[in-house]
């Protein structure tokens, strides 16, 4: 039976799938089909729907937290349906910080481990001690530990050997009892008094005036990852652009500002229909209503064709786009 894809994922294409299904409780992944083609959701923060989906959704809606102290920090284990933000808040609330820099990224906790979301210098990765999965093939639950989830910039095993073969359940965090703040970006180091509250309120501030919400504006957040180049390719750019924000991503790499590309290469502002880059934060795609999927994809090339021609930098998309019946990239090859 068909339903509207339209509330469920905050892009808000005016599309449809087959069937939806609901997970509340994990007894339900034993009898569910997991024929192909199906779609694992969260709150589809990060997931565009570009047309009709021809298969099953299947959104995880479980919920609850248990918080166990240990000698030296916390062990947080969430279920896969909770609210990200929630949580960072809900833990500030209980004395638990860390998660403070991760403070208004929109999805759920299931979501997060599979593009180890990151934000302001901190990325969730540093604080996964085990993911439990239910396992498909044989459908028991499975863990894999810190190391087993292979995390990597926006990235984990769930993009790839487990990609289709693996629903999160359970996400288990360890928050250091000893707070250690991370304050490398830049509107962080204008805290005066430094606490984690007011780390988490700065974090709130910046996003939110950077950020459209997408429950009034529909969008996908920030739509291309920030690109990770050579050193020795930084040090080229920066003779030509010396004001291109970068960071040091381990020793013989950097990651660069993907909105700052598209902001200097002239593209805010720039529409496909009713599609355009936003005029505030060039790195986020708003959906003003009456668009498809094609003017979405005409969007993305064009951005990517035009910083591919100003700075040598093919854009990855890090939104999750599907089409009738399966995932579907565009360019994604990166060009170093």
């Amino acid at each position: 039976m068909a339903h509207a894809l339209q509330p469920l994922h905050t892009f808000a294409l005016n599309n449809q799938c087959q069937n939806f299904v609901e997970i509340t409780h994990l007894e339900q992944l034993k009898t569910q089909s997991f024929e192909s083609p199906f779609c694992l959701l969260g709150e589809g923060s990060n997931t565009i729907f570009l047309n009709n989906y021809a298969g099953t959704v299947i959104k995880m809606a479980t919920k609850g937290i248990k918080v166990n102290e240990r000698e030296s920090d916390y062990l947080i284990g969430i279920a896969a349906g909770e609210n990200w933000h929630q949580l960072v808040s809900y833990l500030l609330d209980e004395n638990i910080p860390g998660l403070e820099n991760l403070a208004l990224i929109p999805g759920t906790v299931g979501a997060a481990p599979v593009q180890n979301i990151g934000a302001y210098g901190v990325e969730l990765a540093k604080f996964v001690e085990s993911i439990e999965y239910f396992d498909i093939a044989s459908k028991a639950i499975v863990s894999l530990n810190n190391t087993q989830c292979e995390f990597a910039y926006r990235d984990s095993i769930f993009k790839h050997a487990l990609k289709n073969k693996a629903v999160i359940t359970q996400v288990h965090l360890a928050l250091p009892k000893k707070w250690q703040p991370i304050l490398s970006y830049g509107p962080l180091q204008q805290i005066t008094a430094i606490t984690p509250q007011a780390v988490f309120e700065q974090v709130i501030h910046t996003r939110n005036s950077k950020l459209p919400n997408p429950y009034t504006l529909p969008n996908a957040g920030s739509f291309f990852k920030n690109p990770i180049i050579t050193n020795e390719r930084l040090s080229k750019l920066l003779k030509i652009f010396p004001e291109l924000p970068h960071y040091e991503y381990g020793k013989n790499h950097h990651k660069v500002a993907a909105g700052w590309l598209i902001d200097k290469a002239g593209l805010k502002g720039y529409r496909v229909a009713g599609i355009e880059v936003h005029q505030e934060q060039a790195l986020v795609l708003v959906n003003h209503g009456e668009s498809e999927g094609d003017d979405l994809i005409a969007m993305i090339k064009h951005i990517q064709q035009t910083v591919f021609s100003r700075y040598s930098i093919m854009l990855e998309h890090e939104v999750r786009l599907f089409d009738q019946t399966s995932e579907y990239h565009i360019n994604t090859e990166s060009v170093q």
